[in-house]
């Protein structure tokens, strides 16, 4: 009996979209989770090569948890590529000014460094409040069609 690799084709994807909640999580647990999402890793017929990931919506992410001395210690490091263009920010500062970065800036570096890491971001949601503008799948199932 032989058996065949199946390999899904792009016009096959469905995306599904996952609502994560940061609230006291640490940072690097919930970052992995979302890039794995991202990455259609949790799916049965993930296949390398294509983007099968689906959509995810975060919430709370200004009240992400980090352990140790993170909070004021880790420093985000920017560059415009331009002479005195290097900038230098805290989680502290990240986190009171663009609570969303943070999240943003970890799943970046966790998703595989390729063409496919744009388009993956791109169904990435973050808020840094629980309120977001997506309606949920249930809920788009109740509404009557139009």
């Amino acid at each position: 009996m032989q058996q065949n690799t199946y390999m899904l084709k792009t016009a096959e994807v469905k995306r599904v979209w996952h609502l994560v909640d940061a609230k006291d999580r640490i940072l690097g647990q919930v970052a992995t989770e979302i890039a794995m999402k991202l990455n259609g890793r949790n799916k049965r017929e993930y296949t390398p090569h294509i983007d099968a990931g689906d959509f995810v919506v975060v919430v709370n992410a200004a009240l992400v948890a980090v352990t140790g001395k993170k909070e004021t210690n880790k420093i985000y490091y920017t560059h415009s590529n331009i002479p005195g263009g290097f900038r230098q920010r805290s989680l502290t500062e990240l986190r009171r000014d663009k609570p969303e970065e943070i999240i943003i800036k970890a799943v970046n570096n966790m998703l595989p460094k390729n063409k496919l890491r744009a388009l993956r971001l791109k169904r990435l949601k973050v808020y840094p409040t629980a309120e977001h503008p997506h309606v949920s799948q249930f809920e788009k199932s109740k509404q009557p069609e139009r």
